[in-house]
């Protein structure tokens, strides 16, 4: 208890400094999108860098884990775009957006942060085979089912190619491509270049918390909630799940790695996804769906670490 309390309490109580920051106008709403817009664009992708060129490259992209978390992921994604077709009648856009939103986690600003604190460094490797699978996998499926729905014209190709132009473009793939070279041609910085990597990635964990508890000041939740219940409760159940469930079907995983594709599957979904929705309608639903699980995720990373320690650690 005391393990689960030490790594939970602490991301909780930055994300309320951040709600509270907000609240009394320390800092303003509009200064937290610029400082997502840091970790995002600068912070994590100098995480990443500095996680690829931490061991040799055949041990930082572990296919296990690619398996198991991509394989979970895809999983989840298809189980609720199944039953949605099957037992609802929403729009191809709304199974595609409540897909995206039980498959695809928030591994940079709160998945990292928890697992870090629970496994060390192999957390950072986790995270950016997550940006791998969730940039090139989860993500674009669900803007090309959107896409779609639209009634785009010109074929597939053109549906596909501007998803797949503005995710090629992402800091983050960039930071993968970057670190991957890196650590093939086996380079490394320079030193002040090296320093200035730690201290980047080092800033990521705590801005991001802090940009989570100011995002979820001032939301509510008004006439939405069965919708928004389904999207975060399905995301904190089914997911984890799935991930164990392949964890369970590939047994040559690193027991860290393991525990790391858990704990990753029990954070709520990725913080842009009310962004990725917004032009189809679809920011108010996903932004409440987004603070409902993140909210409730205390329980389920609560449950991640419990269970890493009694089964995989």
């Amino acid at each position: 208890m005391s393990t689960i309390l030490g790594a939970i309490v602490p991301i909780f109580l930055v994300i309320g400094i951040g709600y509270l920051a907000v609240l009394k106008r320390v800092v303003d709403k509009s200064h937290i999108q610029g400082m997502g817009r840091y970790v995002i664009n600068i912070a994590l992708p100098a995480l990443v860098i500095q996680a690829l060129l931490a061991r040799p490259l055949d041990e930082v992209f572990n296919v296990p884990y690619l398996l198991v978390y991509g394989l979970g992921s895809g999983i989840a994604f298809a189980a609720m775009f199944v039953w949605l077709s099957l037992r609802s009648e929403r729009s191809l856009v709304q199974r595609a957006m409540f897909s995206l939103g039980v498959s695809a986690s928030n591994s940079g600003f709160i998945g990292y942060p928890v697992a870090v604190l629970v496994i060390g460094p192999t957390a950072g490797i986790a995270m950016a085979l997550n940006m791998l699978i969730e940039n090139l996998l989860v993500i674009p499926t669900a803007l090309v089912l959107a896409e779609l729905s639209q009634g785009a014209k010109g074929g597939i190709w053109q549906t596909v190619k501007p998803v797949a132009t503005r995710i090629l473009r992402h800091p983050l793939i960039l930071a993968i491509v970057v670190g991957t070279l890196l650590a093939a041609l086996d380079l490394h910085p320079p030193g002040p270049l090296e320093k200035v990597l730690d201290m980047l990635a080092a800033s990521s964990s705590p801005v991001a918390l802090f940009v989570i508890g100011g995002t979820l000041c001032g939301l509510r939740v008004r006439g939405m909630a069965l919708a928004v219940s389904q999207i975060a409760l399905t995301k904190l159940i089914l997911h984890p799940l799935c991930v164990i469930g392949m964890v369970l079907l590939v047994p040559q995983i690193d027991p860290v790695f393991a525990t790391a594709a858990v704990l990753f599957a029990c954070a709520p979904m990725l913080s842009m996804y009310p962004l990725l929705g917004q032009r189809y309608g679809f920011a108010e639903l996903g932004t409440a769906a987004m603070v409902m699980a993140t909210l409730l995720s205390a329980l389920t990373l609560a449950a991640g670490i419990w269970l890493s320690h009694a089964w995989l650690l």
